[in-house]
């Protein structure tokens, strides 16, 4: 029995067969619309790799089933970037060393543009390392990380009142 459902993944509609139920978004976005940037880390929702924007908002793709997303709008860390230029969060992890090997970095990016536009991140260090601390970094990159999601909210901010 095949599944029909809709999804928009990067601004792109997408209409997608499911022959399992069970099928998570992050095995979806990997597996059948080979969106890797989304890593699957513990597969469990500890560690926060999988993060990405489900209607606006932080969702751990390994814990949500595909088919409940029917009509959603995914944003993945491929459609982050416009026109090849940087997100201002993206272009702070890279002027702040917000990552080091790298493997998290896509999940903490997503979380951080999703904490800023949920208007979570304020002004203080240790407000944003709670509201990331569902994102884990192996290397101990939180310094930049942090550093990273107030800078790129203070361009965000401005951006937006130009």
């Amino acid at each position: 029995m095949s599944i029909p459902i809709t999804l928009t993944v990067n601004g792109s509609a997408r209409e997608i067969h499911l022959d399992d139920p069970r099928v998570t978004l992050l095995d979806l976005l990997r597996e059948r619309l080979d969106l890797t940037g989304t890593k699957k880390g513990c597969d469990r929702g500890q560690c926060g790799a999988c993060t990405v924007l489900v209607d606006g908002r932080r969702v751990n793709a390994c814990l949500a089933l595909a088919v409940s997303l029917d009509g959603a709008e995914i944003l993945t860390i491929e459609g982050l970037a416009r026109g090849g230029e940087l997100h201002p969060v993206q272009a702070a992890f890279l002027a702040h060393d917000g990552f080091q090997c790298g493997f998290c970095t896509p999940g903490q990016i997503m979380s951080a543009v999703g904490l800023i536009r949920e208007g979570w991140a304020g002004s203080d260090h240790e407000r944003v390392r709670e509201a990331m601390s569902g994102n884990i970094c192996r290397c101990g990159a939180y310094q930049g990380i942090t550093e990273a999601v107030l800078a790129a909210q203070e361009t965000m901010k401005a951006e937006d009142a130009a």
